[in-house]
């Protein structure tokens, strides 16, 4: 359910209100938000999630996101959790998780740089150097006016060090 009164109010709250160096207040205020959305609300969840993340809070974000998926998050969440929830991953050490859900995660015009760029440090931190450079690589190609043809194929050359049996992710180029 898409309501963008909610919505302003959560942009609003990250514009003006959060603030990191209080993080009782901004749990406060966030909870006060989700309050106004019914019980078991995916949005909700993946706002409330996401409030604990921005304060480093990775441990109690990791099941609101979860559940989020869960509820049938919809819309930009809906992307956006998958780069939240396996940025978040990576942090607390699931980094083989991370790439798996990011490897997995539907592509988005609007994040698709974020995702291949997350994708790339969950990569790296898997020690897949080669794969990882490439990620990034290839994400940055679109943002180029001049070399597109030949930075992919650079990247190309690179050295996989993934398994036959991991999928190939190719990212969304203009």
């Amino acid at each position: 359910m898409i309501d963008a009164a909610w919505d302003q109010r959560i942009d609003d709250f990250y514009e003006h209100d959060f603030d990191e160096s209080d993080p009782e207040n901004a749990i406060s205020r966030m909870r006060s938000l989700v309050a106004d959305r019914p019980a078991g609300d995916a949005a909700a969840m993946f706002e409330m999630g996401g409030v604990y993340d921005s304060l480093g809070l990775e441990l109690e974000a990791i099941p609101l996101y979860r559940a989020a998926l869960e509820a049938g998050l919809e819309g930009e969440r809906a992307t956006r959790v998958f780069i939240q929830l396996a940025s978040t991953l990576r942090n607390v050490g699931e980094s083989a998780e991370a790439v798996s859900m990011l490897e997995a995660a539907p592509m988005s015009a609007v994040d698709e740089p974020a995702r291949q760029a997350f994708l790339a440090l969950a990569l790296y931190d898997e020690g897949r150097y080669g794969d990882a450079l490439r990620t990034a690589l290839l994400a940055l190609v679109p943002t180029l006016e001049s070399y597109q043809r030949s930075l992919r194929g650079y990247a190309g050359e690179l050295p996989s060090t993934e398994s036959d049996s991991s999928p190939r992710v190719t990212p969304l180029v203009s």
